[in-house]
Formats: structure tokens, sequence, C-alpha cells
């Protein structure tokens, strides 16, 4: 794992890239972030968490670390040894975890809980929805370090995701005042989604997705299969990170829209 400090070495603030060793986008926007040498107000941590599975472009070494928190320091896998090492740095810090996806070309936001922070740093960002992972935040980033925003940045690999990672990260660095001379996205309502449950897959050769990501799939529409065998919506729904190859075991979430994320005044 690679911390750089900016400003001193007792931050607040964190940006954090490569959870996933195939996910490069946050990566590349720290570097960039570090070579524009920037003047900032208050102390920042800027971490590059993976590094070894980034060297082999795989998502994990041993096990999903975003799904490894709060970690062992003693444990038997890398991840688990890197969640403690990577709490122990930054868990005091309001924090940016930087991601992409397979599934939503733009960028959308997922939190634990619809907090004050939240409210805060959200309608800050150039993102087109907020997610509210619900329970489904066992072993991630969020248990350990409750204020944590995640931002999906795009497409895994393309240079879209990498500039959506650099364009986030000065917005949040602009809205937390590291960087206050950044101009911020304006501060909007967005659409606040929670996910309900799992999409699970079965065992198959091939997946295909028809749904798109946050429109609303209505009760007996097919959206998505496995080989041959069509799964059809038992009731309404908004999918979430569906896609036919981004996880193993899912197709993503369905998800209910629960209403408008206003921005916050406090």
């Amino acid at each position: 794992m690679r911390i750089e400090y900016l400003g001193g070495d007792d931050p607040d603030i964190a940006v954090v890239g490569g959870i996933h060793g195939d996910e490069p986008c946050g990566p590349e926007a720290i570097e960039r972030l570090l070579a524009m040498e920037p003047d900032v107000e208050r102390p920042v941590a800027l971490v590059i968490a993976n590094e070894r599975a980034l060297a082999v472009e795989k998502r994990y070494v041993d096990e999903d670390l975003n799904r490894a928190f709060p970690g062992r320091k003693d444990a038997t896998t890398h991840e688990s040894r890197l969640a403690a090492r990577l709490v122990e740095e930054i868990g005091h810090c309001r924090t940016l975890s930087l991601h992409s996806t397979q599934s939503y070309e733009g960028m959308f936001a997922l939190v634990n809980d619809v907090s004050p922070y939240a409210r805060e740093i959200c309608p800050r960002l150039s993102v087109d929805a907020v997610v509210d992972v619900g329970p489904y935040d066992e072993g991630r980033l969020f248990q350990s370090i409750p204020t944590t925003v995640e931002i999906e940045c795009g497409y895994q690999g393309s240079q879209q995701a990498a500039d959506n990672a650099f364009q986030v990260a000065r917005e949040f660095l602009g809205a937390t005042g590291v960087l206050p001379s950044e101009r911020l996205a304006p501060q909007t309502d967005l659409e606040l989604f929670r996910l309900r449950r799992p999409i699970e897959k079965a065992d198959a050769k091939s997946y295909q997705v028809y749904a798109s990501n946050f429109e609303r799939v209505i009760e007996g529409e097919p959206f998505a299969a496995a080989d041959e065998t069509e799964m059809v919506a038992e009731g309404p729904f908004y999918p979430v990170l569906l896609s036919p190859y981004g996880y193993e075991e899912l197709f993503g979430y369905a998800a209910e829209r629960v209403g408008t994320f206003t921005a916050s005044s406090e």
C-alpha cells in the first residue's frame, strides 16, 4: 500500500484508489493529483491500496479487499492484513473511495447511511444518483470507516473512468476544504435508491443483461438470461450494478427508489 501525505502527516481527509486491482481509475486519478503538486489548505492522505493486485491486474490476490474489513494484522490473507493496515492509517478520516464497474458508464455514489456527512458531500459531486447499500455492507470499507463515500466512476479500464475519478476526487477535495479553489459541482438534489436484494445468477456458460441500471423494470419483464434461461421480474425494481460478468455469483442488485437525496445545509 502506498500513502502520500499532502499538507502534513495527520490528515482527517483521505482519497483511496486501488481497492480492487482491476480498477485502475483510482490510482490514475491519485497520480494525476500528485503531479499537480497542489497547494492544500488542510492535510490529506492519498492512498493506492492494493498494489499487489494492481501489479497483476486482478481484482484481488487472496480475497476481495472490499469484503475483508476490518481485517486482522495477523490474518493469513493479504487483503485481510491490508484492510487492518488501511483502517489503522485512515480510520478516522472522511474518505472518498474510487471504483469502477462493468455495469454503468456514468458516476454514482454508494453510502451506507443517509448521514449529514453524505448529504453534505454527495450533492457537490458530479454523480447521477446515490445508492444506500443498506444491509449489504458486510466487510466493506464502510464498516470500518463510516464516513466513507464510494464512487463508481465508469467502465473498468476506460479513459473516461480515469477522467471521472480525477474530476470527482478534485470535487471532493474542494468540498472538504483541501482544495478550496477547485470548482465544485453545484449542490443539487439527487435520486436516492436503496439496495433491496441481490440478484443471483445460476451457473451457466454465458450471461446477458437486457435491463439498464437505474431504469425501472416492471413485473413480468425479462431483464437477464443465463444461457437460454431468461430471468423475469417477479415484481418491479430498479437495477443497480447489474451486468453479465461484474460479479462471480450475482448479476447485481434489485433496488427501490426511496426518494430524493436533498443537499444538507449542515
